[in-house]
């Protein structure tokens, strides 16, 4: 009997197959690049359930329209393929996401993790579908499926960790993270989900040595995985104001990696933006993300994404903007089970991000206020989906809404209590409230 790296029986039994499978299961779980080693070899393997599906997840990882017609022919080899019930049922994974029917992936994910719970590339499919919905409790349920037949495996608590961290359970999470960490110290996933806690809990410098401490090690990772870990750091650097090493962070690690991946995008506009809002000079920087995005079409794969794509059109002055704007009013209006979060959060969102980039700021702070309380169902992390209260944020302030504004910063400094471009707009917005010692006390945490 044949076994993958963590136990579960496979029908195959060729080396460089079995090698591939492993390469994709680790590469997965670890974030590093040989997850694709599968797809140079499969063509000599047509007859492999397990490996035709494992294919057709990374073409639809690539989050993009073309993703389902380039994993059709891996999916119809896996289907008429022999497999075990669990290969198979991976395969049946693979035809709900093919088709599009998010909800029916997930439960089938769900179903084998519960019979299966060492077959953690499922679980970790599971939990990026709920993440995409904001289920964040369902992407705790998910990974705890793997305990504790999994335990001794570092990946699951990176897993876990995250899950905890988007519950808002943070000494949970923190511990989750560190206990993956004590096993491998390389888990990149860890690091990750343990940032989260420490933006999260206002923990900036501890935050930033951290990171810098472990960034040696996202050498090689997959472009998602290194460019993403780099983002974190980044924001630190913002609430630091270290201007330059943001800008360097961006130009060698956020914005140097697979320009045309979904998620190297989104991550380099979504920061520009923020560097922006903190009084950061970007210079020519849009250009080079708005050609990349541009080229992707009209693409409405996620509302997520879409809005992150849209900010980058529309800031760059670039007409495609307004050619998503369209589709994303006939995504709205299509039936299908996210139709309630086009609906009624990505167009009001997409609405403001367009007013904002007009130079509307009342109705783009209008439209997103509309939006943000139910801006979980987008999907997205807490801290990626801060960017889209930064621009209503900016919004405010520029209609003149000082008093909403002050009330917006000051929860804020909940959770970054000492960050400097955050206390200079505090300074200003006490200012034009006419409150001069606030505004003292918030130049003095700003450092001017």
């Amino acid at each position: 009997m044949t076994r993958d790296q963590l136990g579960n029986e496979i029908t195959d039994t060729a080396p460089d197959l079995v090698a591939a499978i492993n390469d994709f299961l680790h590469g997965v779980l670890a974030y590093q690049t040989q997850a694709v080693t599968l797809m140079g070899l499969i063509e000599d393997h047509p007859g492999s359930c397990l490996g035709n599906t494992y294919t057709g997840f990374l073409w639809m990882f690539l989050e993009s329209p073309a993703a389902p017609a380039l994993a059709a022919p891996y999916l119809e080899r896996a289907l008429k393929a022999a497999g075990t019930p669990r290969e198979k049922a991976n395969a049946q994974v693979l035809a709900a996401w093919v088709a599009g029917d998010i909800p029916e992936t997930i439960r089938r994910c769900e179903a084998i993790a519960r019979e299966y719970p060492t077959d953690l590339a499922i679980i970790k499919l599971g939990q990026y579908h709920l993440f995409n919905l904001g289920d964040a409790s369902g992407m705790l349920r998910m990974a705890l499926h793997a305990l504790p037949a999994c335990a001794a495996m570092p990946y699951v608590h990176g897993m876990i960790a995250f899950g905890y961290e988007q519950c808002h359970l943070m000494a949970d999470a923190e511990a989750s993270a560190r206990r993956a960490i004590a096993i491998e110290p390389t888990d990149p996933w860890a690091h990750h989900a343990l940032a989260h806690v420490m933006l999260t809990q206002a923990r900036v410098d501890e935050g930033i040595a951290f990171l810098e401490e472990v960034a040696p090690t996202w050498q090689g990772l997959n472009s998602f995985m290194h460019t993403h870990n780099w983002w974190h750091l980044a924001l630190f650097y913002i609430s630091r104001d270290r201007q330059a090493d943001v800008l360097a962070t961006y130009d060698a690690h956020v914005w140097a990696c697979e320009k045309d991946y979904s998620q190297d995008q989104i991550g380099a506009a979504s920061l520009l933006a923020r560097m922006e809002f903190a009084g950061i000079d970007v210079g020519d920087r849009w250009a080079d993300v708005a050609d990349r995005i541009a080229a992707r079409g009209a693409d409405t794969v996620s509302p997520f994404l879409t809005l992150q794509y849209l900010y980058a059109l529309a800031r760059a002055g670039r007409p495609e903007a307004e050619t998503l704007m369209d589709a994303i009013r006939t995504r709205a209006a299509t039936t299908a089970h996210d139709q309630a979060a086009w609906a009624d959060v990505a167009l009001p969102a997409a609405t403001g991000i367009i007013a904002h980039a007009a130079g509307d700021a009342a109705t783009a702070a209008r439209a997103l206020g509309r939006a943000l309380p139910r801006l979980q169902e987008i999907g997205g992390s807490h801290a990626q989906r801060d960017f889209f209260d930064q621009i209503h944020l900016d919004a405010l302030i520029k209609a003149g809404e000082a008093s909403t504004a002050q009330q917006v910063l000051e929860m804020r400094r909940t959770y970054d209590p000492d960050g400097i471009p955050l206390n200079r707009l505090l300074a200003q917005v006490y200012e034009q409230v006419g409150l001069p010692e606030q505004a003292r006390q918030a130049r003095a945490r700003a450092g001017g």
